[in-house]
């Protein structure tokens, strides 16, 4: 899939009101929602695209109360150029994947504890 860089370019805008920024914010929102199977798709995440569409719930709800309308603005804008980073491929796995620190998708432990519990599982 050929991507020009300018195919998620927006202007920058100023919330006029709450409603306006309402607005902003669940459009962004929906925007996500809909690249999460395009996001699992380009970099080979390997979890469903219901855990993919949790933590980018989760990022929204955590700016869920700011009260100042230019905060909301300057959230609206960093998440817009995230996702035009993501959806133009710029970013790599690794820098995906660090969003998804808590699900552990590669089994129990990654690590042996210890060199000798290591050696006996029969890992490098």
């Amino acid at each position: 899939m050929a991507v020009t860089p300018t195919q998620f370019a927006k202007k920058t805008a100023q919330s006029a009101n709450w409603t306006e920024a309402k607005r902003r914010v669940l459009a962004s929102y929906r925007e996500w929602l809909r690249g999460a199977p395009e996001v699992q798709t380009m970099y080979n995440m390997p979890m469903p695209i219901s855990v993919i569409r949790n933590r980018m719930r989760q990022e929204f709800e955590r700016n869920r109360f700011v009260s100042k309308l230019s905060a909301v603005d300057v959230l609206l804008f960093k998440s817009h150029a995230e996702y035009q980073e993501m959806m133009n491929f710029w970013k790599q796995t690794t820098h995906v994947m660090s969003y998804f620190k808590d699900e552990n998708f590669r089994g129990d432990t990654r690590l042996p504890n210890s060199f000798m519990s290591g050696f006996l599982q029969g890992r490098n």
